[in-house]
């Protein structure tokens, strides 16, 4: 049992060394089974099931590492300590990943017929492994994966491990909204047209409009305050993190949310305000990364109207 107290400390040293490198970690639960061959010290295989917990820390968005603890619940009260780099393959937008993986782990058994007077045993292995992996939703990843191990001394081992884990995270703050005045020279003389722009940016699974935002609101309701014409369009989006259904509602959420925010703190008549929501299905920038999708998540909406000025 010393050689698992001793193993948890190094690894918790470890990942702690790495807590700058990522804004996304992660807590989860787990169940395994391993099969061990242990004739190299007489006596026979050892087998069992185990659930456990693991912690992890995301390095970059396609690299993680993690450390997990689980406790024997079949005869040979069979406990494992390991921490696992994980390497993920294709895009985080898709459905599915595949990753690979190595591990350092260590086994703790206890031997003997009668378990309540058996001595316990224990010895380090190094681990490699396959498997898939999916978000559930915004916020829970599930996992599974099989592992091999092999020394020259034994025959190969086998391991086989499913996780459910609670991604947590400090989101990068959303970037300044642009509302950019694009006058366009229609009669150069008599008219011109304007053309306000609203792009409100969104944290992640998150339908709040930002305080931030006051400013650049109150520039679109004065704009319809003096153009009593004018209605306004508002489309929501959203990355493509999660399913189709649940991001398109998260979009309409949006759009409804800067609607309300117009209506209520800037005085402008619901009716004139359409908000729609689009899900993922229409990105201003790549998935592939955490800015892009930060960019992705948005309310954006447009109005235009002719100004007489004078010369």
């Amino acid at each position: 049992m010393k050689t698992i107290q001793a193993a948890i400390c190094a690894l918790l040293i470890t990942l702690s060394g790495t807590a700058m490198a990522s804004d996304s970690w992660y807590l989860g639960a787990t169940v395994g089974h391993y099969i061990l061959d242990t004739d190299a010290v007489r006596q026979g295989d050892v087998e069992g099931s185990q659930v456990g917990i693991q912690v992890g820390r995301y390095i970059t968005d396609n690299i993680a590492l993690d450390l997990g603890y689980a406790e024997g619940v079949g005869h040979d009260d069979l406990k494992v300590a390991s921490m696992a780099g994980i390497l993920w393959f294709g895009a985080a937008s898709d459905s599915w990943r595949p990753y690979g993986l190595l591990a350092a782990n260590v086994y703790d058994w206890k031997t003997g017929n009668n378990l309540s007077v058996g001595h316990r045993s224990s010895y380090g292995r190094v681990a490699v492994g396959l498997g898939v992996g999916t978000m559930v939703n915004q916020n829970y990843q599930f996992r599974a994966d099989v592992r091999g191990m092999f020394e020259s001394d034994q025959e190969g081992e086998v391991g086989v491990q499913l996780s459910l884990n609670r991604v947590f995270g400090k989101k990068a703050a959303p970037a300044p909204v642009v509302i950019t005045p694009d006058p366009v020279v229609v009669e150069p003389t008599k008219d011109r047209t304007i053309i306000i722009r609203l792009d409100v940016k969104f944290e992640f699974n998150k339908d709040v409009v930002l305080a931030v935002y006051g400013e650049e609101l109150e520039t679109i309701a004065s704009a319809m305050r003096a153009h009593e014409d004018i209605d306004l369009v508002l489309q929501g989006h959203t990355d493509s993190t999660g399913s189709d259904s649940y991001n398109l509602g998260l979009s309409e959420r949006r759009a409804k949310a800067v609607k309300a925010k117009l209506s209520a703190d800037h005085g402008i008549a619901s009716e004139r305000i359409s908000a729609q929501g689009y899900g993922e299905t229409r990105p201003m920038d790549s998935n592939g990364t955490r800015e892009g999708r930060q960019r992705n998540r948005r309310v954006v909406g447009e109005m235009t109207y002719s100004e007489v000025f004078l010369d």
